[in-house]
């Protein structure tokens, strides 16, 4: 968990249990089925309890979008250590993850953590959004600043007073 004063971002792992067991039948229906009440548990735990803001965000991209992303990895060295056979082969299943995220937006948007479904095909657009929504709910934390932990006095002395020495004694040569 983050620790408190803390920003930490998770990439899906929480959801995989709903996901791709689901689509490829890892488990029975009624295994991976309790994961929702158990996600949405552990999400209200720690925004009550811990008084963390959760912030999901489904990224959307098109099936034609995503083939295009590959092939331009395939064609660019240094992305072509993110593509794998298995990308390809779990495009087949596009229709049930499709259902299956459709369940999990569903099933694991409450109140204390609200999912964004944030269109993705155009990446300005997607960070743009994102940005937009993570600088609307920082500023309703109204947080402060954390106090210094250094001696500011003693480092302007040390490292900047010089420098104003300088600065005026060239105002006086105008």
């Amino acid at each position: 968990m983050p620790a408190k004063g803390s920003v930490v971002i998770f990439n899906r792992s929480h959801y995989e249990d709903v996901l791709v067991a689901r689509v490829h039948g890892l488990v029975p229906e009624r295994v991976w089925s309790k994961r929702y009440d158990e996600i949405n548990d552990f999400e209200r735990l720690i925004t009550t309890e811990n008084n963390t803001t959760i912030l999901k965000f489904f990224l959307h991209i098109s099936k034609e979008e995503q083939l295009a992303r590959f092939e331009k990895r395939l064609d660019d060295p240094n992305r072509q250590w993110k593509i794998s056979e298995s990308d390809y082969k779990e495009r087949e299943y596009w229709d049930d993850y499709t259902k299956a995220f459709e369940d999990v937006l569903t099933k694991t948007s409450t109140d204390h953590a609200l999912w964004f479904i944030i269109p993705s095909n155009h990446k300005w657009f997607r960070d743009l959004a994102i940005s937009q929504i993570i600088v609307r709910h920082m500023k309703d934390m109204d947080m402060d600043f954390p106090e210094p932990t250094v001696n500011l006095a003693q480092i302007r002395r040390e490292y900047h007073q010089a420098t104003d020495e300088e600065k005026r004694d060239r105002r006086k040569k105008r």
